[in-house]
């Protein structure tokens, strides 16, 4: 059931979540990353994504975003919000989103796109497509609303995954998605 948690809204668009200089720092960040990446690697076939992304959940870069987008957030969910954690992958040809709804850390979450080959690839939210440009987000209810992505065409696309949890709410004993703090 949609907005139990008192929000107006099961999902929503925010232009210029990374600012230009943000989305520079960032993109150059991943790329850099991705390229000396050695160990990151979805490999598997039972995972949500079927091919070899590269992936870091709690990187340093990505929980400092976390933080300093709280703000923003609870702004556009008219929530005081705790951090969960933090994700980013650099997806690439074939990659996958299987349809599924998130785990209780993700209560209010946020995709972020960074970097893009160029080549559309939607979101599905509610039965519907949503193509984000570089630097633009897209805030929803992680754990109400199935999300997907078909099989990826392009060469590369760089994702980054705040997740958040209402301060207020029953998913509240997630903050820090129970570790002692973030980046750990």
């Amino acid at each position: 059931m949609l907005g139990t948690i008192g929000k107006d809204f099961k999902y929503k668009i925010i232009d210029n979540f990374l600012s230009q200089e943000e989305l520079e720092l960032f993109k150059n960040y991943c790329f850099f990353k991705h390229r000396s990446n050695q160990s990151n690697f979805d490999l598997t076939t039972d995972s949500m994504e079927t091919n070899a992304d590269t992936y870091f959940g709690s990187d340093p870069l990505m929980e400092s975003l976390l933080l300093q987008k709280q703000k923003l957030v609870e702004k556009e969910s008219g929530l005081k919000l705790f951090p969960t954690y933090s994700f980013w992958r650099m997806y690439t040809k074939f990659a996958s989103l299987k349809k599924h709804k998130d785990r209780e850390s993700c209560e209010i979450s946020i995709t972020v796109q960074i970097d893009s080959d160029g080549t559309k690839w939607p979101i599905y939210m509610d039965g519907k497509e949503h193509v984000l440009k570089n630097g633009q987000a897209i805030i929803y209810l992680g754990i109400e609303l199935e999300h997907w992505r078909e099989q990826f065409k392009g060469d590369y696309q760089a994702q980054c995954f705040l997740h958040y949890v209402n301060a207020d709410g029953v998913y509240k004993n997630f903050k820090y998605d129970k570790r002692f703090d973030l980046g750990i």
